[in-house]
């Protein structure tokens, strides 16, 4: 498919078609950058994606108890911090 780079105020810009957005996922925001003469522009991906049903499992299966620690005091809070 060919494309025409079109002005839009001081900068440059693609139209790019709906098909093409549907096909690689991109909604929103996206990354883009030059490899080899090339702009690959690709979706930004939730890094946090998964994370709710992950921890939803870890505390149906007990496994987040070791991430709950009952007193996590260091010399520190008491000779530096003042409360």
């Amino acid at each position: 498919m060919r494309a025409r780079v079109i002005k839009i105020g001081n900068s440059h810009g693609l139209r790019i078609p709906k098909p093409i957005l549907e096909q690689t996922g991109i909604l929103d925001d996206v990354e883009i950058e030059v490899e080899k003469n090339q702009i690959i522009i690709r979706p930004i991906a939730n890094v946090r994606e998964g994370w709710d049903a992950a921890f939803k499992r870890m505390g149906e299966s007990g496994d987040d108890a070791p991430m709950l620690d009952e007193n996590i005091s260091h010399s520190w809070d008491e000779e530096e911090w003042q409360w």
